[in-house]
């Protein structure tokens, strides 16, 4: 049996969450996110028991999922684990997406919304608590501050430790900054990789200057940066570019894929694989609260080993940064 990591926690401005740096994400669990044409497809339960029996044997000890991973199946995987093997991770669960695929499904971030939906997930989930939850999307059509009143007041009774957002862009962000009750959120959620870097500009920065942590889902761009994606090659059967290409199209350039085979070589040259190094880079950046993984299977755990054992030179991140500027 392989140690268990040693994995650092960072907490939340108001020292009420502490946040490991690895977080296992559990949007593959019944589904694939939080597209209803995908609910009842991708892991097994079965696998995602596997799975979850080795994030926690290899030390990562917070899981991330939404009420609408998988129409539900996530939270209910993840309580059906907790229940059976006895423990209890700390959580991050989240709300806005439609929980069935029938047109005009029901969404968003009315307040009485939100209070249902978190009773619903902690049902699924068996707790009567959960550590963070996070409004998933932002809510053109409810106004923010009495969106955030509703987690504020989950955050008062004490049902969650803190609030906070996913897929805000800077000008949501300073929105929801500016309208927040008297305990404003204290993350933010959002993709960021080697690939996506569209919150260096200003997010980041804004999260900096808050006191807001900032945690990366989809670290690995969909599995771009695992080398499953080669130049003048189909894609593979079961990846994210046959399922849903959408989000990342546009990363089909030469460009990537000179940028994707420079990092296949500095991995060799370090002994460890793409995805470990791409990790890797993440956890360098001290603005980093959390990187939020999504394995397939027990083995796609490896490189989040190698990125907190090998962590990268100054050098090394540097010249990834060029490479991938």
């Amino acid at each position: 049996m392989s140690p268990q990591l040693r994995i650092d926690a960072r907490p939340l401005a108001d020292g009420a969450v502490p946040l490991p740096r690895i977080a296992l994400g559990c949007g593959n669990f019944g589904g694939v996110g939080s597209a209803p044409a995908f609910f009842g497809q991708g892991l097994s339960p079965a696998a995602a028991m596997a799975l979850m029996d080795a994030a926690w044997e290899l030390g990562i000890t917070h899981f991330d999922t939404a009420d609408a991973y998988g129409g539900g199946r996530s939270e209910l995987a993840i309580g059906e684990w907790m229940a059976s093997r006895g423990v209890r991770p700390t959580l991050t669960t989240k709300t806005f997406n439609p929980m069935t695929g029938a047109a005009g499904a029901e969404h968003g971030l009315a307040p009485e919304r939100v209070a249902r939906q978190f009773h619903d997930s902690r049902q699924r989930l068996g707790v009567d608590h959960v550590e963070l939850y996070l409004a998933h999307e932002y809510d053109p059509d409810v106004p923010l501050s009495d969106a955030l009143g509703a987690f504020e007041r989950l955050r008062a009774a004490n049902a969650i430790d803190a609030y906070g957002v996913s897929n805000f862009d800077a000008a949501e962000l300073r929105e929801a900054l500016d309208a927040a009750p008297p305990t404003p959120p204290r993350a933010v959620q959002n993709g960021y990789s080697l690939l996506e870097r569209g919150d260096e500009a200003e997010v980041l920065p804004l999260c900096a200057r808050s006191g807001l942590a900032y945690i990366v889902y989809s670290p690995l761009c969909g599995g771009w940066l695992t080398g499953k994606y080669r130049r003048g090659a189909g894609y593979p059967a079961g990846s994210r570019m046959t399922q849903r290409p959408e989000p990342y199209a546009a990363l089909a350039t030469d460009h990537t894929f000179t940028a994707l085979e420079a990092l296949e070589a500095m991995a060799t040259a370090r002994g460890t694989s793409m995805a470990g190094t791409a990790l890797a880079w993440l956890l360098s950046d001290e603005r980093i609260a959390q990187v939020v993984i999504g394995p397939g299977r027990p083995a796609h755990l490896e490189p989040a080993r190698e990125a907190i054992e090998r962590p990268l030179t100054a050098g090394e991140r540097s010249q990834l940064m060029e490479v991938f500027s």
